[in-house]
Formats: structure tokens, C-alpha cells, sequence
């Protein structure tokens, strides 16, 4: 029957049966979702996102605005970079996955440790994007490239690298358990993933608590996305040094 000839009631009734069905697909899905999701939801806390993972709350991501704090000449001193950088699995040969690698302080000084590899420099702001192509020009680097990543994804080729590293970024991912198993699939068989993530047990660590991490809570989180605890380091003044090997 044409719906010229509906009455208006019979049809204004048919259009909002068709409303009432449409909200409660959409509802049904909404708690499907929900019900498979990692994640849970609740009121952000200053520095926080309001989105918790395995109990943590989700970091707000440090913006483009923080880049003069990651290259601060103090840092050395204050962090003990060039240690850390020396006890990093690595070969001449090495491919590297630097992710979130901001304005590139660590990509460059670990890029001169692997002349004969390659380091993905992975980043999701274009900004910091930028800086890296200009540190990268300034330095006439020939073994960094840089790669967009995504929120749930470093967008690296399958079975690619020996080593992805992670400076103070995990606790900032929006999505880890996503990042974390493309991580996984980005790594070669034996490949590794190596955290550094300020001390959570220390609280003579000046850091703001939602960017502090323990052995702990990150243990356990890459438990559950198929990594397994190969070395701990806690010889830097500041920060856990963790390496996973994938299951």
C-alpha cells in the first residue's frame, strides 16, 4: 500500500514504532559494547581521562606543548638517559620501533646505536610530527623513518622489529590493550618490548601520580595481552626499565 494512502495518525504511528525500534537496536548494541569492553568509565580525575583499564586510569596525553620539557637540557642529568639507552637490547643491525616518540630525544640517540638497522620513529600528533622531520633534516639522519600512528594501532608491518620501546608513554595510551596486540604483531618472533615508566613505589618521584606506573599494574597488564616479565631494572634514579618478551 502507498503511504499517500495512510491516514496521518496511522502514519505518524508507524513513525514512531519505526523511532522506538531504531533506539532499542541501538541501545542493545550500546550494551553489547559494554559488556565486551575492556574498559570502564568514570569521572576524570585532574590529570586522568576518566577511561580505566585493569583498575588505572588512562593518562591525559602530554600535547605538542611539552616538547621543550622532553628536550630540556637537564634531562641527562636528571634521568640518566645514556644509561638507560646502554641497556637496551640491541645490534648494529637492529629494527627499532621508537612509539610515541614526540620530538625525538630518545629516536636519535638510540638511531646512532643501530647504523646498519632501522628505527620507526611512531607518532600520533602532527605536531610532534613536524618536529621530528626537522630534528631529523638538522641531523641528516638516513636510518629514522618516521610512521603516523593511531590511537589503537602503530601502523607497522607485520613481524617488523627486534625491539619497540615506549618512554613514559604506555600509561597515556587510550587504547592499550589494542596497542599492545598490534605491538605484538609488529614484533619479530623473538622480538621484545621494552617500557621505561617512572616509579609508582617511589614518592620522592616528582611526577604527577597518573604518569607514574608500578612493576606491578604493568606486569599485569602485559600478562594479559601476551607478554611475559624477561628483566627489571630499577638502577635509574627516576624510572623503571622494563623488558617483555612475547609469550
Amino acid at each position: 500500500m502507498a503511504i499517500s494512502n495512510f491516514s496521518r495518525p496511522a502514519f505518524n504511528l508507524l513513525i514512531c514504532l519505526l523511532l522506538q525500534t531504531l533506539v532499542a537496536c541501538a541501545q542493545s548494541g550500546a550494551g553489547a559494547a559494554t559488556a565486551t569492553s575492556p574498559y570502564t568509565f568514570g569521572e576524570p580525575s585532574r590529570d586522568g581521562t576518566g577511561k580505566f583499564y585493569m583498575g588505572r586510569e588512562i593518562a591525559a596525553i602530554m600535547g605538542a606543548g611539552g616538547a621543550s620539557w622532553l628536550d630540556r637540557n637537564s634531562r641527562q642529568q636528571e634521568e640518566n638517559t645514556n644509561l638507560a639507552i646502554s641497556k637496551f637490547p640491541l645490534t648494529p643491525s637492529s629494527k627499532v620501533a621508537d612509539i610515541g616518540a614526540g620530538s625525538g630525544y630518545y629516536t636519535f640517540k638510540v638511531a646512532t646505536k643501530i647504523p646498519d638497522g632501522k628505527l620507526y620513529a611512531v607518532e600520533i600528533q602532527d605536531e610532534m610530527i613536524r618536529l621530528l622531520e626537522e630534528n631529523k633534516s638538522k641531523l641528516n639522519n638516513s636510518n629514522v623513518e618516521i610512521v603516523k600512528g593511531g590511537e589503537q594501532s602503530p601502523n607497522l608491518p607485520d613481524s617488523s622489529v627486534d625491539l619497540a620501546f615506549m618512554v613514559d608513554v604506555y600509561h597515556e595510551l587510550l587504547y592499550p590493550r589494542e596497542m599492545l596486540q598490534n605491538i605484538r604483531k609488529a614484533l619479530k618472533p623473538t622480538g621484545k618490548l621494552l617500557l621505561l615508566e617512572y616509579k609508582m613505589e617511589d614518592p620522592s618521584v616528582a611526577i604527577k601520580k597518573l604518569h607514574k606506573m608500578s612493576v606491578a599494574q604493568v606486569t599485569k597488564e602485559l600478562a594479559a595481552n601476551g607478554f611475559t616479565l624477561s628483566y627489571k631494572g630499577d638502577f635509574l634514579p627516576l624510572q623503571h626499565i622494563l623488558v617483555f618478551d612475547k609469550k
